[in-house]
């Protein structure tokens, strides 16, 4: 199937770009929106050309088409609950010519059938990412089921994602989350419980002198190493325009961390 007559059978979407033209990405009109967090989530990833990394709950695409930007030759499965989704997200990888990564419609904490994830005692995954939802389910539903499915998860359910990630990593191998600060001593606890080390947190502020909404938190596979708080990075000067730390990660794709 061409990806011209997968599109025919989609719903609306828009066509933009990502990392200043280098990434060309289409969204859905309605339901989940693409926000800077799969951007900043992708630069924190410290992947190499050749290894293998994985992303719970990809979406479109967005933070895999990053990552191969940033990283040619990287391979990489994506895992996305929504049919639709899937769909789209292999036409803007066909799209953007990244042959080496593909998306693989699953439920989480549920892993599809697939020879790279396997189970326990077969680990071949170096990285592995995130950006989870993370309404409560307590919370006011949205209309849009799309939508929905992208932004609420029941509190105990980022246990489950850090679980099931995790246990595809390789010895030493990093997982990335992208997690509101609400959430971070819950993502720290269940990382630290699937046995993850080396936790790196890494704020990221909207404006000089505001709170941090949004945090990203890698951890290694098996490392003993203690835990980091860094400085994170700036994202806005006062007139809301992004400051020359985020222009060089979220428009010339420049990695945030090692």
């Amino acid at each position: 199937m061409t990806a011209v007559s997968r599109m025919d059978t989609l719903p609306p979407m828009t066509l933009g770009t990502l990392l200043d033209g280098r990434v060309r990405y289409r969204q859905f009109c309605d339901g989940y929106r693409t926000g800077l967090e799969p951007v900043l989530m992708a630069a924190c990833v410290p992947a190499r050309a050749g290894q293998y990394v994985l992303e719970g709950g990809c979406g479109a695409g967005a933070g895999l088409l990053c990552l191969a930007a940033r990283v040619p030759g990287v391979r990489g499965i994506g895992l996305e609950c929504d049919s639709h989704t899937v769909a789209l997200g292999q036409v803007n990888i066909g799209d953007n010519g990244f042959d080496t990564i593909r998306i693989l419609q699953a439920t989480l904490p549920a892993m599809p059938d697939d020879p790279y994830l396997s189970g326990p005692g077969v680990r071949r995954i170096d990285h592995a990412f995130a950006n989870p939802p993370w309404h409560d389910h307590a919370s006011t539903p949205s209309p849009l089921s799309r939508r929905d499915r992208a932004r609420r998860l029941p509190r105990a359910g980022l246990a489950h994602w850090v679980g099931s990630l995790s246990a595809q990593l390789r010895h030493h191998g990093t997982l990335t989350l992208a997690v509101p600060a609400t959430l971070l001593d819950h993502a720290i606890s269940s990382m630290g419980d699937s046995h993850l080390g080396d936790i790196t947190v890494f704020p990221c502020w909207p404006r000089q002198g505001v709170a941090a909404k949004i945090v990203l938190i890698r951890g290694r596979m098996g490392s003993r190493t203690p835990a980091r708080l860094l400085p994170g990075i700036v994202l806005h000067h006062a007139d809301g325009t992004f400051t020359q730390a985020a222009h060089a990660v979220l428009r010339e794709g420049l990695p945030l961390l090692d």
